[in-house]
């Protein structure tokens, strides 16, 4: 469909561009022949004097050396000038100009002919009747002149209506191609819209939802193969949960024979231990716990991705939710000397209340955990345009440098960790960034020169 643009937009440009050219080379051929004919005119009128100089000459001649062979050279002279002169009348010269000059050169050509004994009266005759012969030659003149301007001003006027009409269809062509290239561009881009909102919700993990775009034959192949990539990406979803459900189970239930019975030695059924055995038995107990923890907090996050795919929305107040998630983690706050401040004003947002609440809820418990006795933890919550936002501030050590890029991913635990804290999964943001893209919103770490700055936007609009 592009390319059926391209070619209807170029076609209608090139069918301007031919115009224009033909246009361009018909207003060249009527001024070449324009000059042209201006050059004949002025020609035959020019001629047209010369050869009444050359008849007045051979026809005084004549009568006063009574030559026959001077007649006949009158006569020629007198032919070739009036052939001149139908070429004229052919230019579209008036008759009422050629009419007097031909009567002329018949009047002459009979004062030629008589008696000897009156040629000289009758040479005196011919001399002013050729005097009078020059002023229509004159005036033929002025008349070409005056054709040939009149023509010079009807070619102009016919070059500055054709250069309007030229310019009119090219900013026409132009305008109207303009047009078609906007209304392509807006019929082509809601499907490609509609493919970009696809595409994000496959990168979201947004999965529920058949991905059918109609549009274009191209456009609907590629929704086809985006649809074809949707439920590729849930049986692959699908398989890893089944996998991270089977495999942990698999574990759960050796690790669960291995800790009772490190249980069993550390509490001597077997035997007394010596110093050593029980140091061991001490390790064996510490990383069968810590590979326990490891797989519950497994299952748990997979629940937590299955279930952020599966939201229950209902009008909610983001700032209320906020200070229930601080009054429930109230116990552990005061017992470390903590201050939890928030601030910003209502907004109801159609939201999963259980999964924001989780959501909100790790932040905070990541915030008390790494604040230092006697901190300030700030809450605020902020309705911005086409979003609300909720800043959790604290002032612990904040996330090293290296940590910024990787800190959201599962399992991960940063370098700097409060000191003489239990260590902890690595899952509990991982969760945060689960629930909060499922609602088509985003978590991130602000920077900021001291303590740890999250921030969570979401969208108005579901």
């Amino acid at each position: 469909m592009l390319l059926v643009a391209f070619l209807l937009i170029g076609a209608l440009l090139g069918a301007a561009a031919v115009r224009a050219l033909f246009s361009l080379e018909s207003l060249m051929a009527q001024g070449r022949e324009g000059a042209d004919q201006a050059i004949a005119l002025s020609t035959a009128a020019q001629s047209l004097g010369e050869r009444s100089v050359a008849m007045e000459r051979a026809a005084r001649q004549s009568l006063v050396l009574r030559d026959r062979q001077l007649r006949q050279r009158f006569d020629e002279a007198a032919r070739q000038a009036a052939s001149t002169l139908d070429q004229l009348t052919t230019n579209d010269l008036p008759d009422e100009f050629a009419r007097p000059w031909r009567e002329q050169i018949r009047t002459i050509g009979l004062l030629l002919d008589g008696p000897p004994e009156t040629a000289l009266d009758r040479e005196r005759e011919v001399a002013r009747a050729f005097r009078e012969l020059d002023g229509f030659t004159a005036l033929i003149a002025q008349q070409v002149q005056s054709l040939i301007a009149a023509r010079n001003q009807a070619l102009q006027a016919r070059f500055e209506t054709s250069r309007q009409q030229l310019a009119q269809q090219v900013l026409g062509s132009i305008g109207l191609a303009a047009a078609m290239a906007i209304g392509f561009g807006v019929w082509l881009a809601r499907p490609f819209q509609r493919l970009e909102k696809a595409i994000v919700a496959l990168g979201e993990n947004r999965l529920e939802s058949p991905i059918d775009i109609p549009g274009p034959t191209d456009v609907r192949r590629v929704s086809q193969q985006l649809d074809w990539l949707r439920l590729r990406l849930t049986e692959l979803d699908a398989d890893k949960a089944r996998f991270l459900r089977h495999i942990s189970h698999e574990l759960k239930t050796p690790l669960a024979s291995l800790r009772e019975g490190v249980a069993v030695l550390g509490d001597g059924v077997a035997g007394p231990l010596g110093p050593d055995q029980a140091e061991v038995v001490r390790i064996l107990q510490h990383n069968t716990g810590q590979l326990q923890d490891q797989i519950e907090a497994l299952l748990r996050f997979n629940a937590a991705a299955f279930e952020a795919r599966q939201l229950r929305r209902e009008r909610t107040d983001l700032l209320t939710l906020t200070q229930e998630q601080v009054q429930a983690q109230r116990l552990h706050w005061q017992a470390r000397g903590l201050l939890v401040r928030v601030e910003g004003s209502p907004v109801v947002l159609p939201l999963d209340r259980d999964k924001m609440a989780s959501a909100l809820g790790n932040l905070l418990l990541n915030a008390i955990r790494f604040s230092p006795e006697g901190g300030l933890i700030r809450v605020l919550v902020n309705d911005l345009p086409g979003r609300a936002s909720v800043d959790i501030v604290d002032q612990g050590p904040g996330v090293a440098e290296a940590d910024r890029d990787r800190i959201f991913e599962p399992f991960y635990r940063g370098q700097r960790q409060p000191p003489q804290a239990v260590k902890g999964t690595g899952i509990g943001l991982s969760i945060v960034h689960e629930y909060v893209v499922a609602h088509g919103g985003r978590v991130s770490l602000v920077p900021q020169p001291g303590g740890a700055h999250f921030r969570i936007e979401l969208p108005h609009a579901s």
